[in-house]
């Protein structure tokens, strides 16, 4: 998918926020994860400096430093201005958001030594900062871009009256808001989020496109939109040759906003099978009457 300042990610991303908590986080079995995502077509990584209490990063740096030429065939998307309580910062009372220039300027460059690249492709401003100084930051991220370090900036989790403030101070365009976004989150397609984002032509990333798991997790609990939902993604799925998962993203990429779904798995045979989604075919009637079973009615 295009950018407006010409960085083009894949259809799908993969997000390692997860990766630290692997069974095994050897370079072998990040390195064979890394394999099965560019064998689909998926060479955008989903960052954050903050996943794996901090470690996330590093680990598919040596996985990079293992074999460099990596570099060149994948795309990094990372994010800041979340501080955790992390014995990695003894000196942190409480979780917060820290969107100073200082502050965001020494992550971006902790996350290029973690990772081990010479430019963040797509920077995120990982949260809304309610004390966040638009002129600095703005300034800031203008800056990161005219040095180099970074291609691109976006946000996650911002409304549209957020995004509207930190773009106002920004010469650069702002790529991209991650939100939550999918069947078991439909929110956003009615409070402006998704509205504001087609306006500016600007791509939303979608986070927990499955509800955290849910839409498989509660499948069996009555009442539940993953109960309502599950017999016609099953239906549709076998229909088409593929599991209820790739009918879900389906579901989610049809939209003309244009969504990029962050997957997450450790598992390489649950990572073989994100591409099928590429393939679901989806029209209107469907992709409403999966909408009306999400949301437990039909629209007025």
């Amino acid at each position: 998918m295009h950018f407006a300042n010409g960085v083009e990610l894949s259809a799908m991303a993969y997000g390692v926020w997860r990766l630290a908590d692997a069974t095994d986080t050897s370079v072998n079995a990040n390195l064979a994860r890394i394999d099965a995502c560019l064998a689909q077509g998926l060479t955008t990584f989903d960052h954050a400096d903050i996943y794996g209490d901090y470690r996330c990063e590093a680990l598919f740096g040596e996985a990079i430093k293992a074999r460099p030429a990596l570099r060149d065939q994948i795309e990094i998307v990372t994010k800041t201005d979340i501080m955790l309580l992390s014995s990695q910062w003894p000196n942190t009372r409480v979780k917060h958001y820290d969107t100073s220039p200082m502050h965001v300027t020494a992550s971006v460059e902790r996350s290029l030594t973690r990772i081990g690249v010479d430019v963040i492709d797509l920077l995120l401003i990982h949260r809304p900062d309610p004390l966040m100084d638009a002129d600095a930051l703005g300034s800031c991220l203008d800056g990161l871009i005219a040095s180099g370090k970074v291609r691109g900036v976006g946000v996650s989790n911002f409304m549209p009256w957020d995004v509207e403030l930190l773009q106002s101070r920004m010469t650069n365009r702002l790529q991209t808001n991650q939100i939550e976004l999918g069947l078991m989150q439909t929110k956003p397609f009615t409070n402006g989020q998704v509205a504001h984002a087609q306006t500016h032509r600007m791509p939303l990333m979608a986070w927990s496109p499955l509800g955290g798991g849910r839409l498989l997790s509660e499948a069996d609990q009555p009442g539940t939109a993953a109960a309502r939902l599950n017999q016609k993604l099953a239906d549709l799925a076998n229909q088409h040759g593929v599991d209820t998962v790739a009918v879900a993203i389906a579901w989610l990429m049809h939209h003309p906003v244009g969504v990029i779904p962050v997957m997450g798995s450790n598992q390489i045979d649950r990572i073989a099978t994100f591409g099928q989604a590429m393939d679901v075919p989806m029209d209107r009637q469907t992709w409403y009457e999966l909408y009306e079973l999400a949301n437990g009615h039909e629209v007025p």
